[in-house]
């Protein structure tokens, strides 16, 4: 059985900074602290949090503290209320995610409404929503019953959470052109999620059997899953090597395998491992 691995799987650069961040500032303090994981892996997470790093479920008195912000982003206010409570903020946000957050402020500023196209309770939508001073409008799928719902406006400005799926933006975009007279596009999806998105739609056709490596709490692993499983119904979404079954490449001359962006090379490698095993 040949396998062939995915040229863009696993980590993106947004990942590997937020990681390398945490490492290092791991290593100069012990007093560090995350609201949340650093990314959405477990194993990433394990990782940081063995090298000290604590989480924290709310803010409280923070002197002689770090608190260090996830690759995801958050909102302005909880950085304005850290370096309240005394914290040194150490800022891990994925650049990309950063410049959504400088588009929104300048569009809001401007008199443009602001519609986020994603998913309404990732950690990355709630950061980019945090940095207005007005509501902005979260639409997750062109089914969103409060798409639908919306009523016409003079004008808006969209971006996207950096991992969507751009068929399900383009399909969003297609209604509000129809409910607001000035609409303004930028497409925030992030290179290595399009090129990884572009990957998916021609392996599962070249290959009997997919894999695809993520945490099931990462979005841009589910919508990479969701693709290769429309094309080819052999689509398996594993964490692990534990979760792969032998039964699933009977008959496979080949097996595909990509990974989300949080998905650690150690994870890949023990994958493509032990699929190597299978192999006669």
């Amino acid at each position: 059985m040949k396998i062939n691995l995915a040229k863009n799987a696993g980590f993106c650069f947004g990942v590997k900074r937020a990681i390398d961040i945490a490492f290092k500032t791991a290593g100069l303090r012990q007093n560090v602290y995350m609201l949340g994981d650093i990314v959405h892996n477990q194993e990433v997470a394990r990782q940081i949090n063995s090298r000290g790093v604590k989480k924290l479920k709310r803010l409280t008195a923070g002197s002689g503290r770090i608190l260090l912000i996830r690759a995801h982003g958050t909102a302005s206010i909880t950085i304005a209320k850290a370096l309240a409570l005394g914290y040194h903020v150490v800022d891990a946000t994925c650049p990309m995610v950063k410049e959504i957050h400088k588009t929104v402020k300048v569009m809001e500023q401007k008199g443009y409404a602001v519609i986020v196209i994603g998913d309404k309770k990732h950690d990355e939508v709630r950061g980019i929503v945090g940095q207005l001073k007005t509501r902005a409008r979260v639409f997750d799928g062109p089914a969103d019953p409060t798409l639908r719902q919306l009523k016409h406006m003079k004008k808006a400005a969209v971006v996207v959470q950096s991992t969507q799926n751009i068929d399900k933006v383009e399909a969003i975009l297609n209604i509000l052109k129809n409910r607001v007279h000035d609409l303004v596009f930028f497409n925030t999806i992030c290179r290595p999620t399009t090129v990884k998105q572009q990957e998916i739609r021609k392996m599962p056709l070249e290959n009997g059997v997919m894999l695809i490596i993520g945490s099931r709490s990462r979005a841009n692993t589910r919508r990479l899953y969701e693709i290769s499983k429309s094309l080819n119904r052999k689509s398996y979404w594993i964490n692990s090597k534990k979760d792969i079954r032998r039964a699933w490449f009977s008959g496979a001359s080949s097996v595909g395998v990509t990974a989300g962006a949080s998905t650690p090379d150690s994870t890949i490698k023990d994958v493509i491992n032990y699929l190597k095993r299978l192999s006669p």
